[in-house]
């Protein structure tokens, strides 16, 4: 869930020799956008579709803006990135600000406004603390699906990070201020089915897509089935509705309280349960430190992220909850997870002998919604079915190899894999083909070379391939699968099918039922049908007991 490797070889804009810049009319605003003229494509951005989160409007959902108080806007560039933290290996994300709710959109030059083209609608990753939409640039999935004879336009936007998009505590609880950044994802999606004509989008056919934090959203967005006005197609990349915390928001009340106590002149009001008039007074300097500071404090690898917020909420109860109750959107979906999940979230340095592990998994499933007896016997059950074997751990396929780390590395990143993502990944996609929702799912294995052999083929390593990236230094295999992938999810989002015929030849995605339980591999090398069995065991029995493991964390 966090910006990684991949990110740094997104493509910049390429303005190529400048053409008339392309205009559109949004009311009675004309937009200027840019245009991208050795790509053929059009770029709107910077646009607000919401009134800036300011002052009043700080820690509350955003109040929808489908129009603009002007003649002209223009739209040639990004607007500014969401308050974050500096995060370790990864460039500083610039021009950052509170006034930071925008939309942005590539589309096919010269589309007009009766086109009715598909939306492809992307929700960024980053640990629901990182991230931009600045970071992701979509034009290598225009040209394609343009050059297929599918053409789609691509949306992006901005949501509130950290404290200001997840407000944690009690008295973020009693204020129903939770989830504010899913209140962002939802305002967004109105936006694109207020205006999206006018660029030549059809509001009809939007597929939502997003990968780590951004499909654990859209995911949870799932949960409510009215949320199919909004969308009609979705794809999920390493990321499901409980791949993320699902605690109550009084779970990490210590990271509120540090965020108040970094706040310059609300220091006092820490710990009170009444800090949101100081807050909503203060200035975005202020709020900076004082996230700032709640960074650095926290404990957490996941401080800021949705929590259960109760009838009527995004998260009435826990998903798998509403799954046995059958409830949740039936829209036709994608969804699929990298070979080694785990590996970027367990830390390197820990001696991960049984004992450490087992710890571990008490701790990270406590305060469990299950008896301190049965969360016993499940860690045990759970080290029998995860033995203490490198060859068995992840990254997976290297064998014996420990990489100079201890040896239950390989162990705990298998575990934190397999409760985290690919246990999530099967039980929401056997639950919703036993609901007759078409749905597809994928294992990506392609090897990543260039990361520390440790990570494997880790949790992000697929964003450049969908979004182009490897195009520019990657091998023969690394392209191949990078058009593939393209095509697949041009095809679903324009069909509702990833065999639509159209652009590269590639083998048939077979659907996933409850009697062809299967995925397919993406793999440049080997890219084919497999079935979806793989640590079956181990699995089964994380997905027998979900309200033992109902959340996960580091372990």
């Amino acid at each position: 869930m966090v910006v990684i490797h991949a990110l740094g070889h997104l493509i910049a804009l390429i303005a190529g020799v400048h053409a008339a810049s392309p205009e559109v009319q949004l009311g009675g605003t004309t937009l200027i956008g840019r245009d991208v003229t050795l790509l053929h494509q059009d770029f709107f951005g910077g646009i607000p579709y919401a009134e800036p989160p300011l002052g009043k409007l700080r820690l509350r959902p955003p109040v929808l803006k489908t129009s603009l108080n002007t003649t002209q806007f223009d739209a040639s560039n990004f607007g500014d990135s969401c308050l974050q933290p500096q995060q370790s290996g990864v460039p500083a994300v610039p021009n950052q600000s509170e006034d930071c709710l925008t939309i942005n959109i590539f589309r096919p030059t010269g589309t007009l406004p009766n086109a009715s083209l598909p939306v492809m609608f992307w929700t960024y990753g980053g640990g629901f603390e990182f991230g931009s939409s600045t970071m992701f640039n979509g034009t290598s999935i225009v040209a394609q699906s343009v050059a297929r004879g599918t053409p789609i336009i691509y949306v992006n936007y901005n949501y509130r990070l950290g404290p200001l998009g997840f407000p944690q505590g009690q008295e973020a609880g009693n204020r129903k201020a939770l989830n504010l950044a899913l209140e962002d994802q939802v305002t967004a999606l109105q936006w694109v089915q207020a205006n999206i004509r006018a660029f030549g989008g059809d509001r009809t056919k939007v597929t939502v897509f997003g990968e780590s934090a951004g499909a654990v959203m859209t995911a949870i967005q799932l949960l409510t089935p009215d949320f199919s006005k909004l969308a009609r197609a979705a794809i999920f990349e390493s990321g499901s509705a409980a791949s993320s915390l699902t605690f109550d928001a009084q779970q990490h009340q210590v990271d509120w309280d540090n965020f108040v106590s970094g706040v310059p002149g609300c220091e006092n009001l820490s710990k009170t349960n009444n800090t949101f008039g100081c807050l909503q007074a203060a200035n975005s300097t202020a709020i900076l430190a004082g996230l700032l500071i709640s960074s650095a404090e926290t404990t957490e690898q996941f401080p800021w992220s949705p929590t259960v917020d109760g009838p009527g909420g995004f998260i009435p109860e826990l998903p798998s909850m509403l799954f046995s109750k059958n409830i949740f959107a039936k829209i036709p979906f994608i969804s699929g997870t990298n070979l080694d999940e785990g590996t970027l979230f367990t830390p390197t340095t820990p001696n991960y002998t049984t004992a450490v592990v087992k710890a571990g998994i008490i701790a990270t499933y406590s305060p469990p919604l299950v008896s301190e007896a049965q969360l016993e016997s499940a860690a045990d059950r759970l080290l029998e079915l995860y033995p203490d074997i490198p060859a068995l751990g992840s990254p997976f396929n290297t064998g014996n190899d420990t990489f100079g780390l201890s040896p239950g590395f390989k162990r705990s990143a298998a575990l934190v894999g397999d409760t985290g993502f690919h246990s999530q990944r099967r039980l929401w996609t056997q639950t919703a083909s036993n609901a007759n929702v078409k749905t597809f799912g994928y294992l990506f294995t392609q090897p990543q070379p260039e990361d520390p052999p440790f990570l494997g083929v880790g949790h992000g390593s697929e964003i450049a391939y969908v979004y182009g990236t490897v195009l520019v230094n990657g091998t023969a295999s690394d392209t191949l699968l990078s058009t593939t992938m393209i095509d697949y999810w041009v095809s679903f989002a324009t069909s509702l099918d990833p065999n639509d015929g159209k652009g590269s030849a590639r083998p048939k995605w077979e659907q996933y039922t409850p009697d062809n339980q299967v995925l397919i591999q993406l793999n440049g090398d080997n890219l084919t049908t497999i079935r979806d069995d793989y640590r079956k065991e181990g699995i089964d029995f994380i997905n027998s007991v979900p309200l033992t493991f109902y959340h996960r964390r580091s372990l």
